[in-house]
């Protein structure tokens, strides 16, 4: 039985990080798309837990790693989860509440360059 990333030590969470970064670079040379999305998305999470929550700030807008034309701006957090609404290149909110890694966050995203 796997253990949660919750219960691995940081040590524990960077050999995890590496070891999945070693698997998704030979999908992608093999060419398995979908591994490669599925193991994309375990390293997230796997880094998600690396990452300080309190680093980010509600109401905030960040970028959103490996998806340049949008942004995400954040509603509350909730553990390595960042509750909020995508926003695209015209700064239209997106209806739909969703949850991202906080992993995924780059950059915040300067008043100025929000247009406010």
């Amino acid at each position: 039985m796997e253990r949660r990333y919750s219960t691995y030590t940081v040590e524990e969470l960077r050999a995890e990080v590496a070891r999945i970064k070693e698997k998704l670079q030979k999908a992608e040379q093999w060419g398995n798309v979908s591994e490669y999305e599925i193991l994309q998305r375990k390293m997230q999470m796997a880094a998600a837990y690396l990452v300080n929550p309190a680093d980010f700030d509600k109401g905030e807008r960040y970028e959103l790693a490996g998806d340049p034309g949008q942004t995400f701006e954040i509603t509350y957090i909730n553990g390595v989860f960042a509750w909020g609404h995508r926003i695209n290149l015209l700064g239209q909110k997106f209806e739909k509440e969703e949850a991202v890694p906080l992993s995924i966050l780059g950059d915040k995203q300067s008043k100025y360059k929000r247009g406010k």
